[in-house]
């Protein structure tokens, strides 16, 4: 990808060149932003309990608010990249990412920052409108090196975000400050990427399935929000409200299947799915973000314990928490992008196997050596390769398996199932947390870590069995 030329703008008037480097140093910016958008969040949340007068169950609304909205975003945005032009949809993407973070910004009530933390969740649209970008600029092996690129852009801004808010809980009288964060980071990435991303050349034609849209966005909406507040006081996984979630979620989703197969242009092609390839790659999707997603509450809770107050943890603040953080961030950067080099040495198939037994190997001994701050880390950065190693192979695969028109769908596809799989791992964790936590306490007892810790490394474990099966030309 050494120069390639932006399409004529939407006016008529011819763009200009644009170098790949600078595709490139647009693309790193716009996923870094995402990470920011996503990390800075983490270090707050303790101290906004007394800033928003809210309780620390009632902040659990955040994260499902954002994760409901990022389900609801993902599909729609993807089409309409695939139809209208990746670089326009991805200007309007920054700007409702944009509203949300100045929502954030002023937020002095929970609901405020409740909606901002809705808009906010349009971010799950950068990497599919990304990629759509990319794919049409250069050869497969240069679109997985962008992939990598955008994978570490990515968790290198989660961990500006960490670093940065930690730093401002310490130093700063006001944690709001940091609210502020994600509005800056935005609006820097519209000034430096209005000029430099160039618009896709192939425009499909068609329209948008809105139909497919709403039912897929309701019904996972819906399955969400069961899983996500499952077990909590008045949402036990049997009362109406869960079961009324969860069963009508899949319900909507079921009939999703039906309309989408009689569409002449669905949203998603579900019979893309009957495809060894995308199934097994959509499958170890949901296996790795399990994993990652579901135990980033319950480490960095471990972290912060202090074992005076509960036998266990590391007793860590807020910044504390942020640079112990770290370094599983970096490899997992690291493993994303030796990836393309692995997949050459050992094949697709066998990268995806080696993240899987690697994340598994890290979480299993966490479950057996977790009294020492820099053991813990060690097997914190074992995991970190290893997800790394899936974060980018999973998401080139997705995208490989689709037609070129179809990029920021098949993109999107994967942006859902880590959704999907993240939200199952947190619910699964809360629950071992609610059975391993006694009448009146705070804390659970050091068996729901490693009762959680051990579940990864078996779900790991699954996710290797099930990568055996991937075929792709080079495993044949």
């Amino acid at each position: 990808m050494s120069e390639t030329t932006s399409a004529a703008d939407l006016a008529g008037r011819p763009s200009r060149p644009v170098t790949a480097a600078a595709v490139l140093t647009a693309v790193a910016v716009v996923e870094l932003t995402s990470g920011i958008t996503q990390g800075f969040l983490s270090p707050l949340l303790k101290a906004l309990t007394s800033v928003l007068h809210v309780s620390a169950a009632q902040l659990n609304w955040l994260s499902i608010a954002n994760l409901m909205a990022s389900v609801a975003f993902t599909p729609v945005l993807s089409r309409l990249g695939d139809l209208h032009g990746h670089r326009r949809v991805l200007r309007w993407n920054l700007a409702i990412v944009l509203a949300g973070s100045l929502l954030v910004g002023m937020s002095r009530s929970f609901g405020t920052l409740l909606v901002g933390q809705v808009l906010q969740g349009a971010f799950a649209g950068f990497f599919p409108l990304l990629m759509g970008i990319l794919r049409g600029r250069g050869t497969a092996a240069e679109s997985r090196r962008g992939v990598s690129l955008m994978v570490t852009a990515l968790v290198g801004g989660l961990t500006v975000g960490l670093l940065s808010s930690g730093l401002i809980a310490r130093y700063v009288a006001s944690p709001t400050t940091a609210l502020w964060l994600p509005a800056v980071a935005v609006g820097l990435a519209m000034v430096v990427t209005w000029p430099l991303l160039p618009e896709s050349g192939e425009r499909p034609g068609g329209s948008v399935d809105w139909l497919g849209g709403v039912l897929l966005s309701a019904g996972l909406v819906a399955v969400m929000l069961g899983l996500g507040q499952g077990g909590l006081p008045g949402w036990e996984w049997t009362s109406v409200r869960t079961l009324a979630c969860l069963v009508g979620g899949a319900a909507l989703t079921a009939v999703w299947v039906v309309v989408e197969r009689r569409s002449a242009e669905p949203m998603i092609d579900v019979r893309m799915f009957a495809r060894r390839g995308v199934a097994v790659v959509s499958l170890v999707t949901l296996a790795f973000t399990f994993c990652m997603i579901g135990l980033q509450v319950a480490n960095a809770v471990f972290l912060g314990t202090s074992p005076a107050e509960a036998g266990y943890g590391m007793g860590l603040d807020p910044l504390g928490i942020a640079a112990a953080s770290a370094p599983g961030m970096l490899a997992l950067a690291a493993g994303a992008m030796a990836a393309p080099a692995v997949a050459r040495a050992v094949t697709d198939r066998g990268t995806l196997v080696l993240g899987s037994v690697l994340m598994a190997v890290g979480y299993g001994a966490m479950a057996f050596r977790h009294d020492s701050l820099p053991v813990f880390l060690l097997w914190g950065v074992v995991s970190g390769v290893g997800t790394g190693f899936l974060q980018h192979s999973t998401r080139t695969l997705a995208v490989e398996a689709v037609p070129h028109d179809r990029t920021s769908v098949g993109s999107g596809i994967n942006e859902l199932l880590i959704n999907v799989g993240g939200s199952i791992g947190a619910a699964v964790v809360l629950s071992v947390f609610v059975a391993h936590t006694g009448a009146g306490q705070v804390f659970p007892d050091l068996g729901a870590y490693t009762t959680a810790w051990a579940l990864a490394a078996g779900v790991g474990l699954a996710g290797a069995a099930l990568a055996l099966l991937y075929r792709s030309p080079a495993d044949r």
